[in-house]
Parts: structure tokens; sequence; C-alpha cells
């Protein structure tokens, strides 16, 4: 879950206080937070600041990133088209499956002997 405020400044990224580059070390996750701010053109006119939980270093990215685009939604409503053509403003749906009962997982089944 993220939680994102977008306050006019020159572009700088804060993510549970830390600067971004030390909370996601990976390039292709920090692009894919800047995403939302590249294609509107709008990096260097918001400072972003981000409180993010749960899940893994990838889904906390991708949270950041539809957080920023639904914040510069708020801000200026005419990105949405921009934003909805890249698909930035679709929550991921993916769920874990529950374990099932007489399995040993989700789907993996006990191993089955013939005789």
């Amino acid at each position: 879950m993220a939680r994102v405020m977008l306050v006019s400044g020159e572009g700088k990224i804060t993510v549970n206080k830390r600067n971004l580059a030390d909370y996601f070390p990976q390039d292709t996750l920090i692009k894919k937070i800047k995403d939302p701010l590249s294609l509107t053109n709008t990096e260097s006119s918001y400072d972003v600041i981000v409180k993010v939980s749960g899940g893994g270093v990838s889904s906390q990215a991708g949270a950041v990133a539809l957080g920023i685009a639904r914040a510069l939604l708020q801000a200026d409503e005419s990105h949405r088209s921009t934003l909805k053509k890249e698909g930035l403003l679709t929550r991921d749906p993916r769920m874990v499956e529950r374990k099932k009962y007489g399995l040993k997982k989700a789907r993996k089944r006990p191993q089955f002997s013939k005789r």
C-alpha cells in the first residue's frame, strides 16, 4: 500500500523518509516509479513524498507508480488519456491463491502412487 503526496517543488522523490535511489536500488524500479512523471512532463514540477508498506520491492514500486499517477490526475485531469494509454491507472489484481485442504499448497498435490 502506498500513500503519495505531491508538493510543488523541483522533482525530489522521498520514499519512507529516504531518497528514492536508497530505497529502490534497481534502475528498472526507479524508471517504473518515474514513468507517470516523465510521460506527463511534470518531473521538475512536483516533489513526491511516499509512504509505502507491504509486499516485495517490485510490488511496492508498482504501488508507488499507481499512487503517483492517481495523484497527478487529482492535480490535473488532462493527464488521464496519457496515463491510461500507458496502463498506469490500472491496479494489479493478482492475489495469492489460498491453500486448499487435501493439497500441500494452493495447487500442488501429494505424490500419487499406483501400487
